[in-house]
């Protein structure tokens, strides 16, 4: 007697490795009624804004949705390329370079995103016909927040719930403190030094979150401090050339500080001419990197009085980045590979 192995899964003998990489998301078109219904999503995820919701409902659909759709999408459209959103455009391309480099493995890279397209559900089930038993989840988070990683974790399991199988998982959590990585940001530091010279500050700007997140357990913080710490060390640099601080702020309540945009605006003020940023938890670049630093906050700075802010690319798509997440899907698959 004979038996399927079902329309799920391949057989046991043919099992293969998936790898969901996931990052935040971008709107399919730099339009109100993409970026409308992208906020939508995105605004609206318990995960993200953690309000009374049925207050947060009103606030978002009769107000937020009405006024910021058109405001991003101007936004959207400086920083949009010929390929599409920068975002997509890297994030495409660090799955294809993944891909590569397991193409002998047995190992399946998919791209999702956590709003918008293309989404994680699709991306799952694209795994699961490619006969995937076992799947990893790379969110492409260096540190851990309730807001980004746990918004994956939400979205993945709920798929899962219904699936007659469900696939062995492994999800990482957080590599904000992987020598690799640390290196990689060093790398395009020196990099930039080499073509640029070293201006007098370095700016390590992470998006911000509220500071009740923090406050109710949120390890997010201490990730960011301990990533900015080490990323000093390897560079070498004293207390007073370097400063952590956090960006995108959203809303009328705490978030953490210091501010990017008003530390920006003090040192211009006291005199500081020209300022390097990087941005060390965004693994790709995206509309917060591309036109919130480098043009919004760059022109707050000057304003206050420096006089050259210059942005220090995402890792992005190089070598060294590749290596980096190809180094993390090697060792959280120990024993799957």
């Amino acid at each position: 007697m004979s038996y399927s192995a079902g329309k799920n899964f391949a057989s046991e003998g043919q099992s293969k490795v998936g790898v969901l990489l996931v990052n935040l998301g971008t709107p399919d078109a730099p339009t109100p009624a993409a970026l409308r219904s992208y906020l939508k999503q995105f605004l609206g995820d318990p995960r993200v804004v953690e309000a009374n919701r049925l207050i947060w409902w009103f606030a978002l659909n009769l107000v937020i949705l009405n006024i910021r759709p058109k405001k991003s999408a101007h936004a959207y459209e400086t920083v949009w390329t010929d390929e599409g959103s920068p975002l997509m455009v890297y994030s495409v391309k660090q799955q294809q370079a993944l891909q590569n480099k397991f193409s002998e493995k047995n190992v399946l890279v998919e791209l999702a995103m956590t709003y918008g397209n293309p989404n994680i559900p699709q991306a799952l089930q694209n795994l699961r016909a490619q006969g995937c038993n076992r799947v990893f989840i790379l969110p492409l988070y260096p540190q851990y927040s309730g807001s980004t990683t746990a918004a994956v974790t939400d979205q993945v399991f709920k798929e899962l719930k219904s699936w007659r199988r469900v696939p062995d998982v492994r999800v990482l959590s957080a590599y904000h403190n992987e020598p690799s990585y640390i290196e990689a940001l060093a790398n395009s530091v020196r990099e930039h030094w080499d073509k640029h010279g070293k201006a007098e500050k370095l700016m390590l700007s992470f998006h911000g979150i509220p500071k009740r997140y923090v406050n109710n357990g949120d390890p997010y913080q201490l990730h960011c401090e301990e990533t900015a710490k080490l990323l000093a060390q390897a560079l070498e640099l004293g207390d007073d050339e370097w400063m952590l601080t956090f960006q995108s702020i959203f809303g009328r309540e705490e978030w953490l500080q210091p501010y990017t945009a008003s530390q920006l605006k003090a040192w211009g003020a006291e005199g500081i001419k020209d300022v390097d940023v990087i941005c060390p938890g965004f693994a790709a670049d995206c509309l917060e990197t591309l036109e919130e630093i480098a043009v919004e906050n760059k022109g707050y700075f000057i304003e206050a009085g420096g006089k050259d802010l210059r942005y220090i690319p995402a890792l992005n798509d190089r070598d060294d980045h590749i290596q980096t997440l190809a180094g993390l899907i090697q060792r959280e698959c120990v024993g799957w590979l």
